[in-house]
């Protein structure tokens, strides 16, 4: 079973945005931060994949113990398949297939909120729906209480990346917003500039005027005395 840090060594090389919406998956044990994130959909041949799945326990103050099992649908068929479980604090592949290609990336305790999954070497094979299962069970004070949820994501399996809509425009926003403030930098460089050489202007101007009066005032007072 891989720690956390392992997440961003077996990420595939996509655009940020991806990478964001994995990272929100691993959701700390704050409920108030918990957010039930969709997963990605879209797995590149070759390379490694998160499969993501969260449910948020509304009741932090509320004590639960919590399994979370993944099951496959390949494409065309109609059972699914058993592949992982976890029970804090082992993470099981169960089918062969699945053997030594998957790694647990969710939550690392006993009430588990995030239920990710690293797939490694993803083949066209992989293609198919995941049905990921949350069975938690919250301890109240007078009795237990039951919880499942389930959750499924279609998978699709190409041969290269394509960039989402979201990434695209992301992007042009971004050169737009460099753009916009060079032209700004640029704009206060100048009146700052203008504003200072006026202000040297005005002084040295006044400097001036006030030179010239003392020169008079001299010159009138040297008359007087001629006088």
């Amino acid at each position: 079973m891989s720690d956390m840090g392992g997440i961003f060594a077996m990420a595939p090389k996509q655009d940020p945005w991806p990478l964001l919406i994995v990272v929100s998956l691993f959701v700390c044990e704050c409920f108030s931060g918990c957010a039930e994130v969709d997963s990605m959909t879209e797995a590149v041949h070759g390379e490694a994949f998160v499969l993501g799945c969260i449910s948020c326990k509304k009741r932090g103050e509320v004590s639960a113990v919590t399994t979370v099992d993944w099951h496959f649908r390949p494409q065309g068929e109609e059972n699914f398949i058993h592949i992982f479980h976890y029970e804090h604090p082992s993470a099981n592949v169960m089918d062969e297939a699945f053997r030594g290609r998957l790694d647990w990336l969710g939550t690392l305790g006993e009430d588990v909120q995030a239920g990710a999954i690293a797939v490694h070497n993803i083949s066209y094979k992989d293609t198919g729906t995941y049905r990921c299962t949350f069975n938690r069970m919250l301890f109240l004070a007078e009795f237990r209480y039951h919880v499942s949820v389930l959750k499924e994501v279609k998978l699709g399996v190409v041969e290269t990346a394509n960039r989402e809509m979201a990434a695209v425009v992301s992007e042009i926003v971004m050169y737009v917003l460099i753009v916009l403030l060079q032209l700004w930098l640029i704009v206060v460089v100048v009146y700052c500039y203008q504003k200072v050489h006026n202000d040297t202007d005005a002084r040295e101007a006044r400097r001036a005027l006030k030179a010239h009066k003392e020169l008079l005032d001299c010159d009138g007072v040297m008359l007087d005395g001629a006088k």
